[in-house]
């Protein structure tokens, strides 16, 4: 790409430009995952939605391959590039809360902190992941688990609207009410069908403080305390949003199970007593904490800078073989800095309970979403941790079900991608033909239109 074409793109925007030859350009190119090493022609940081609109329109002129980036923790790797043109709304941080109607009117370059600062101001606050360094907007795309999903559902079901910007260039606004089937799409259908420049949230009254924390026993106690876990979680009240596993801790590997009650205090000491009795724990790191400490409580664990490659998939049900299984592999593990989530997330109450055709997210009726998270920091490490994952993963294989979160889905294509989407697929093919037939927006986990007849 010559320096012309870059520089005729500068001219139209607001926002910072950055060639190969530019100071700062190495920096914006790096993203969490440190196995991602490429190198776009331009990265464009946008001010604005006009910028968005110019980028996107520049791109189809010169058919240039297009990346959206905005927290950049995709694990794939989606938000960068190799040769093309970055679209990078990081610096997109505006933020709106109003108290009397309970939203939020956010821009996609925050993270969840920045999101959660804002709106506990107010005492309120919505379902949106577990660590607070993730970016909003391909979290709530892909459907956004999280601390409050089993009282308020996902992140994408508390989406009142959003603004979009097409393959065309054309900036749309997606609501119940205004292009209906995008708002289907775009809530579980990741970033297939444009760029998001806002989205507006219902809010909810939640803490300053609740009842959060973990659990941890020591790792011998695995397969008691999963057997325990499977009967415990089966009366879980939609005020309990719990995940777990294995990591490190304090240099010694334990099971543990994080769990954040959005209710009553008193109610929620009830409610857990089971889980911090069940033997003599290694910590019981549980108390009355503020919302946000909870909302970063897992930051230490995915640092940014790292290696990683990570495997997803959702369960039915805890089965002895899978603890098994489980406990073998954890013995073995190669990295202190890897942590596997089994049983994982646990998706129930409201999360579970919203139709599934309500949005484009297709999990619903699945408990559990087991992940591996494998993390080192020595490149010559790699082969050592990959073969550990992927055996790991083949051994899980037998007790999986046909589906997995798109928003830990590494880069491997069809007929995985298929499966992250779900029985909504030829749903979501039809909109991209409508909206994106020519497959513009493909650095994605991606939904490929029907192919177009050829004219002879």
């Amino acid at each position: 790409m010559e320096t012309a074409s870059g520089e005729n793109l500068r001219g139209r925007v607001r926002g910072q430009l950055l060639l190969p030859v530019d100071e700062g350009y190495d920096a914006a190119r790096k993203i969490y995952n440190a196995m991602i090493d490429k190198y776009p022609a331009m990265i464009l940081r946008c001010a604005g939605a006009a910028d968005v609109i110019a980028a996107i329109r520049f791109a189809q002129e010169h058919n240039l391959l297009v990346s959206i980036r905005s927290g950049g923790h995709g694990i794939a790797g989606k938000a960068i590039c190799d040769g093309g043109l970055t679209i990078d709304l990081s610096r997109m941080k505006g933020i709106r809360v109003d108290p009397q109607k309970c939203t939020v009117r956010a821009e996609p370059g925050l993270t969840l902190g920045e999101f959660d600062r804002e709106t506990q101001a107010f005492g309120l606050a919505t379902t949106l992941g577990v660590a607070s360094t993730t970016g909003i907007a391909g979290l709530t795309l892909g459907g956004g688990l999280g601390w409050l999903m089993g009282k308020y559902g996902l992140a994408c079901d508390n989406v009142i609207s959003a603004d979009l910007v097409t393959a065309d260039g054309s900036l749309v606004r997606v609501s119940a009410d205004e292009n209906p089937d995008l708002f289907w799409g775009i809530r579980g259908g990741s970033g297939n069908f444009g760029v998001v420049t806002s989205l507006e949230y219902r809010l909810h009254s939640v803490g300053p403080l609740i009842l959060g924390g973990a659990i941890l026993y020591p790792l011998a106690k695995a397969k008691d305390f999963l057997r325990f876990f499977r009967e415990f979680a089966v009366a879980t009240p939609d005020e309990l949003s719990m995940q777990g596993g294995m990591f490190t801790f304090n240099g010694t590997p334990v099971i543990g199970m994080a769990a954040c009650y959005c209710g009553p205090i008193d109610e929620g000491e009830r409610v857990l007593k089971p889980l911090r009795t069940f033997a003599s724990p290694v910590a019981d790191l549980f108390g009355t904490i503020p919302y946000i400490q909870m909302q970063s409580m897992f930051d230490s664990f995915l640092p940014p800078g790292k290696l990683h490659y990570w495997k997803s998939n959702f369960f039915e049900s805890i089965s002895d073989d899978a603890i098994e299984a489980f406990v073998h592999f954890t013995a073995k593990i190669p990295s202190r800095e890897t942590f596997v989530w089994f049983p994982g997330e646990h998706l129930h109450g409201a999360a579970a309970r919203i139709p599934p055709t309500e949005s484009a997210f297709a999990h619903r009726g699945h408990p559990y979403n087991f992940s591996i998270f494998s993390i080192w920091s020595d490149p010559n490490d790699k082969e050592k941790n990959l073969g550990w994952t992927r055996a790991f993963w083949d051994a899980m294989q037998p007790f999986m079900t046909a589906g997995t979160y798109v928003n830990y889905l590494e880069d491997e294509g069809d007929p995985r991608t298929r499966t992250a989407y779900g029985p909504g697929y030829d749903r979501l093919v039809a909109l991209k033909n409508r909206y994106d037939p020519t497959n513009f927006f493909r650095q994605n986990h991606n939904i490929q239109p029907t192919p177009q007849p050829q004219i002879a």
